[in-house]
């Protein structure tokens, strides 16, 4: 059967009445294909279906032909052809406008660089603007040819003046869309080769326009902060509205980035005019009047917003131009600049019947979101949206008022969207002013409405999503004779929202009744009353259970958005909600937290607070603010951080900084006011001064640090000095010697090393000077200042004094050799992560963990157990809403503390449930069968780790072995460990001892490609490896010391092989491969193994891995097509696909798995996440409602369940082991004992109005 063809209204001018009339010959002639015309005639298949398609006037000679093929009198239909010909020559030539050397409202594309004029000196300051700035916003007002100066303007001049300086490897350009994170997020990555990627965000108002997702428009501007770093390889343009610029600085680090990134698109002078009027027509063999040009440019000239409303005008002109002039009269009978779009939008609107002219008011205006405080916007529509009708009568055909929509270039569609042509449209057009502005305030409504319907309609029509109260009535009233307007999913939502409230009423109401008659006859009919009561106790407690079931899965979905900017309130709001209602999505929301820092907040400070500090002993922590105080705070319980007696006051102005004395008997603060002071903390509910203000420094008093014996003090100040003091007797501490000089600007700070050799002095000058204080009264240089390449604000030592690292302005964190302080060096390149100035630094006291922060208000942990190798560990910690101006250790590590602009302090319990040992790439994880031992593969080692308890996991061994390990797996009965490299070799280890493995044989497979397949079958005595050119082979490894093979190797398999598995059995051998099949084996003879049936799985991108039921019965794959299948294996001979794949990842599952009870499958991808569905009724899983990410911060590539199935580990490219308990209760104890301070009685109503306080945890 041929394709469909497309709608057509006959009354939308005579060439489109005349492909109807030719539509209708072909049907009343039996509907002859196209095909079967063509071999009819001398013409094409397309070429006839073109003559039907009402796009064009055919020529008579394919009409001709047409009528022939069709049988039909060849005489009258060319007499029907000349009549319609004289009828398209009196209208407006638009039949070749895709010849038109003009764009109308339409913007200028890339391909139309040849007509794009007027612009070029803007164009090359633009492209220069961006080979030198990563980012650059371009700024103009509705109607300045943003869109067209990006698209036909910058994109060609940088894809054909590549600078040496500036090599690009792509250029992208996108729009924000209503979800712009989940949509975008993967173009802000670089592109492939050499050179930087050009991502241009066109229309970018559209974030604050569509995007009603706070969270998702933080964590996408976020995102795109994150690109435009200077190691990322990324520049990005913006181009948005002038009155939307504004909106901008919502975001302090995109408003910082601005400043100097700013390119105002000014309005065309008259010389540029005269280029875009004349020189597209010139390109295109026409002459444009003299007197034309100058009436355009008097009307154009100097208004913002004019360009595409001439264009349109031209456009119009060029369509009822004279042989090849385009004239003044011409002009002016389209009506001229300010008249021709009204003209256009009339003359379409009045073709239209009743009914269509009325599906066109609903379709413009469901493109258009009413301005709060700024101009109308369009906005893009799903052309099903547009399309759906919701009358009873015989609907108009919207496809086909669209169509005509599109041809008068008032909409373009694009795909399955669809757009307003320009934002002109909105101004220029008066009907559609009126029809916008008589329904403003309904409009907001209905684009709430919509979000919300389609919101229900995704949850599968969920009760919970229905409006309810005071939104559900004004949304009544609001729609209340204007149901029309309502698409049928719409008038569902709210008629299921009204039917739940009236259910809800009559149920209140037949309640009343009851206990009314009940009471009336309450003597004779006790028992009968009894009864009643107990039936209205049970409705209200139904009821009560429908009210508590919404609102805990609307405080889940409030917790998912707030994770992307405070995880720790988000972690409270899961626990709420799990106690009001257990279901998947709060249990996966409260399991994925354990992998993730979370933090208490300390409240108390009235100004920014810049300095704390933990005493020796960790029990107390200071704090001190810009308010001029320092707070003391008892961690004896760290769950319950409290304050310690009264704020100290003394200092006059902020207190910079605070440090404990070694013995944590003194605290030294420094203070703006131009000194530091000694405090007696030794009883902190009573603190005091010792002695009085160290005085010296002519200038604010940034730093304070003790030397490791407490008897020295150096500080660092604003007026270019560090200064030592000798604080042997706090209470009269003196100066020691003259200031240390040298720097040229104000020193940031100074850092004694824990050795008491060095103080390290960062300064404004670019450069760190290195003094050696091994004599305290005579201290010198120990080498020539370290240079940076700007102002550098603090460093930090390792314990052992051999590291340091510093942080600055340029949002870099740099590693030094001080090993030899004479002889310090820089470690490496400088790490990258950060999108802001960095303030503070920080070593764990183990020294293996760097923390740092700072304007971009994130905290990140670097691992730097190898300084010549470290790497980012785990995702930043994201909570503060300021600048994080200094961070501290805990002495155990388990904690740390940062303050903050924010005016508040959090404690931050870190996760234990994170291995980070190994250096880099973690290609596979393995649990021992007694669920002790975990072993991991990567960074071209194996370790292996104690894992009883999560929480202190703990590393035992590390085999000795340097080869690229691929995949390991433990032989069922514990005692021996297999590892399969990359040089095709499959290792075997003695692991009876886990803290003494030794080599116990070896496999060579023959494979030339590195193959990491291994999988144990006949209770532990038969290997499975991979072997040469894609295939399998079997190993007898009864005595590991001598392998040998069994059988010759298994073929099939085409391509590289990814995974092989064994039934619980041992009966079925699974392999999958960059294939789309799934090869079986009879094993049940492994010497003599039998191919059966193949399993096709339909992904063409391939298999990466496979996974049995603990029953046997089902297979589970994951493929490169971003789903999972499941297949009922319990006759292998006759496999069938379960039910429909499971979805959800966006990109490749690269690992699945079933629980060991079998209830749950889990599915890991390169999406960072692992997604969970409840396999109780295999034929239809119940998906959990939210992934996991186990705290990863690149792709997941393996994963296991505990042999208990009381645990999940994960393992990727970012070199971390993620260990996820599965019992919720550990999860909501350590978010209880974390996270004090959030989600109080005072906060509760912004996050659950609907309830009265009912606190989650007991703090």
């Amino acid at each position: 059967m041929g394709r469909r063809e497309g709608p057509l209204d006959p009354g939308a001018g005579p060439v489109q009445r005349f492909a109807f009339e030719l539509r209708k010959l072909r049907q009343e002639a039996g509907g002859p294909t196209y095909r079967l015309m063509a071999q009819r005639t001398e013409y094409s298949v397309a070429t006839l279906s073109r003559a039907a398609a009402g796009d064009q006037f055919p020529s008579l000679a394919v009409v001709l032909a047409y009528v022939r093929a069709c049988g039909a009198d060849a005489g009258e239909w060319e007499q029907r052809w000349h009549a319609v010909a004289r009828e398209v020559a009196g209208e407006p030539a638009d039949a070749d406008d895709a010849d038109a050397p003009y764009r109308g409202l339409a913007r200028f594309e890339p391909g139309d660089r040849d007509l794009f004029f007027g612009r070029d000196q803007l164009v090359m300051q633009l492209a220069e603007r961006v080979r030198t700035h990563r980012m650059v916003a371009v700024v103009g007002a509705s109607g300045s040819g943003k869109s067209s100066l990006l698209r036909a303007g910058l994109i060609p001049t940088l894809r054909s003046q590549a600078s040496p300086g500036c090599l690009l490897a792509a250029i992208r350009i996108l729009t924000p869309g209503p979800r712009p994170l989940t949509t975008h997020a993967d173009a802000m990555t670089s592109g492939e080769g050499p050179g930087d990627t050009v991502v241009i965000v066109d229309q970018f108002e559209e974030l604050f326009t569509l995007c009603a997702d706070p969270a998702e428009r933080a964590a996408f501007l976020d995102l795109l902060m994150t690109a435009v770093r200077p190691d990322s390889r990324l520049r990005v343009v913006i181009a948005v509205r002038a009155d939307f610029f504004g909106r901008c600085a919502e975001h302090r680090p995109l408003a910082t980035a601005l400043r100097d990134a700013t390119f105002l698109l000014d309005p065309m002078g008259p010389a540029e005019l005269r280029e875009a009027i004349v020189k597209p027509a010139a390109a295109a063999g026409l002459i444009v009047e003299r007197a034309l040009t100058a009436q355009i440019v008097e009307d154009v000239a100097e208004e913002p917003g004019g360009l595409p409303l001439m264009s349109h005008a031209l456009l119009e002109t060029w369509r009822r131009r004279k042989g090849r002039t385009l004239t003044l009269a011409a002009y002016q009978a389209a009506g001229g600049v300010h008249g021709a779009l009204t003209r256009t939008a009339e003359e379409t609107y009045t073709r239209l019947t009743p009914e269509q002219a009325e599906a066109a008011r609903r379709i413009l205006l469901r493109l258009i979101t009413p301005g709060e405080g700024a101009q109308d916007t369009s906005r893009p529509a799903d052309r099903a949206e547009l399309q759906a009708q919701n009358t009873t009568d015989q609907p108009p055909d919207a496809a086909s008022v669209l169509e005509q929509l599109a041809r008068a270039r008032l909409i373009t569609l694009d795909g399955d969207m669809v757009h307003l042509a320009h934002e002109a449209l909105i101004t220029a057009w008066p009907r559609l002013q009126s029809w916008i502005d008589d329904a403003r305030d309904r409009l907001r409504a209905h684009r709430q409405l919509t979000e919300a319907a389609r919101t229900w309609n995704a949850l599968d029509r969920d009760p919970g999503a229905l409006y309810r109260g005071t939104r559900l009535a004004a949304a009544e009233e609001c729609f209340t004779g204007y149901r029309a307007d309502l698409i049928p999913v719409e008038c569902s939502f709210l008629d299921a929202s009204i039917a739940a409230r009236e259910q809800e009423r009559r149920a209140a109401a037949r309640t009343t009744r009851r206990i009314r008659v009940l009471l009336a006859a309450l003597s004779a009919l006790l028992l009968l009353a009894s009864t009643a009561a107990v039936i209205a106790y049970q409705q209200r407690g139904l009821a009560r259970a429908d009210r508590d079931r919404a609102v805990a899965e609307q405080m889940v979905a409030e917790a998912g958005q707030l994770n992307a900017t405070d995880p720790s309130l988000a972690a409270r709001m899961y626990v709420a909600a799990h106690r009001m209602r257990s279901d998947p999505a709060a249990t996966a929301g409260l399991l994925d937290t354990q992998n993730s820092a979370l933090s208490a907040l300390l409240s108390g400070h009235t100004q920014a607070v810049y300095a704390v500090a933990f005493s020796p002993d960790g029990h107390i922590l200071a704090t001190g603010a810009g308010d001029g105080t320092i707070r003391l705070w008892n961690l004896a319980d760290p769950g319950r951080p409290v304050p310690l007696g009264r704020p100290l006051t003394g200092h006059t102005d902020w207190v910079y900084w605070l440090q404990f004395s070694p013995d944590g008997r003194t605290l030294a603060s420094a203070s703006r006011d131009r000194t530091a002071r000694l405090w007696d903390v030794r009883d902190p509910l009573y603190p005091r001064a010792l002695g009085r203000p160290l005085t010296g420094h002519t200038d604010f008093v940034f730093s304070v640090s003790y030397s490791r014996d407490g008897r020295t003090l150096a500080t660092a100040s604003q007026d270019r000095t560090v200064r030592l003091w000798d604080v042997s007797d706090p209470a009269h501490a003196q100066a020691l010697g003259r200031p240390l000089t040298g720097a040229g600007d104000p020193v940031s700070s100074a850092a004694v090393s824990p050795d008491g050799r060095t103080v390290a002095a960062p300064s404004h000058d670019h450069t760190i000077r290195l003094w050696n204080i091994t004599d305290r009264t005579h201290p010198d240089l120990w080498r020539q200042p370290l240079d940076n390449p700007d102002v550098v604000y603090a460093v930090a030592f390792r314990p052992d004094s051999r590291l340091m690292a510093s942080v600055g302005n340029d949002q870099k964190v740099r590693l030094w050799d001080v090993s030899d302080p004479a002889q310090a060096k820089a470690l490496g390149e400088p790490l990258t992560g950060h999108s802001g100035t960095l303030l503070a630094v920080a070593f764990s006291p183990d020294g293996r963990t760097l923390a740092t922060g700072g304007a971009d208000h994130t905290i990140r942990f670097w691992d730097v157990s190898d300084p010549l190798h470290p790497a980012a560990l785990g995702q930043p910690l994201v909570g503060h809403a300021g600048f994080i101006n200094w961070l501290a250790f805990s002495p155990d590590g388990a904690s740390l503390a940062s303050v903050s602009d924010d005016y508040t302090v959090r404690l931050w319990h870190l996760p234990r449930t994170v291995l980070a040992g190994h250096l880099g790439h973690l290609t596979s994880i393995a649990f021992s069968p007694d669920n002790r031992t975990l072993a991991g593969a990567g960074d071209g080692t194996v370790r292996l780790w104690d894992v009883r308890d999560p929480a202190r996991a703990r590393q035992l061994s590390r085999l000795p072995d340097e080869h690229a390990v691929l995949r390991v797996l433990f032989r069922p009965d514990g005692r021996l460990l297999a590892s399969a490299a990359g040089d095709g070799t499959v290792r075997l280890w003695d692991v009876a001892d886990v803290n003494r493995p030794r080599p116990d044989g070896a496999v060579r497979t023959g494979a030339a490609d590195p193959v990491g397949v291994l999988a144990f079958a006949a209770g532990g005595r038969v290997l499975v490896t991979g072997g040469p050119e894609h295939s399998l082979r079997l190993w007898n490894v009864t005595d590991p010391t001598r392998p040998a093979a069994l059988g010759p190797p298994l073929t099939g398999h085409i391509s590289l092989v990814h995974w092989a598995g064994v039934s619980p059995d041992g009966h079925t051998l699974a392999s999958t491969s960059e294939d789309d099949k799934v090869r079986l084996w009879d094993l049940r003879d492994p010497a003599h193994p039998r191919a059966l049936p193949d399993i096709r799985t339909s992904d063409t991108g391939g298999t990466q891995w496979g996974a049995f039921s603990p029953d046997g019965k089902l297979l589970a794959t994951a493929g490169m097509g971003h789903d999972v299948r499941v297949w009922n294996i319990s006759t292998p001979t006759r496999a069938t696909e379960l039910g429909k794949p499971l979805t959800g990842h966006t990109t490749a599952v690269t690992w699945v798995g079933f629980s060991p009870d079998g209830r749950t499958l889990a599915a890991a991808g390169d999406d960072r996440s692992v997604l969970l569905w409840n396999m109780t009724d295999p034929a239809r899983p119940a998906p959990w409602g939210k992934a996991l990410t186990a705290g990863h911060t690149d792709s997941i590539e393996t994963a296991a369940y505990r042999p208990d199935g009381q645990l999940l580990a994960t393992a990727g490219p970012d070199g971390m082991i993620g260990l996820t308990p599965l019992e919720p209760g550990q999860a909501i104890q350590r978010i209880c004992t974390s996270t004090a301070g959030l989600l109080t009685r005072e906060r509760w109503p912004d996050y659950v109005p609907e309830l009265p306080y009912a606190p989650p945890c007991r703090d």
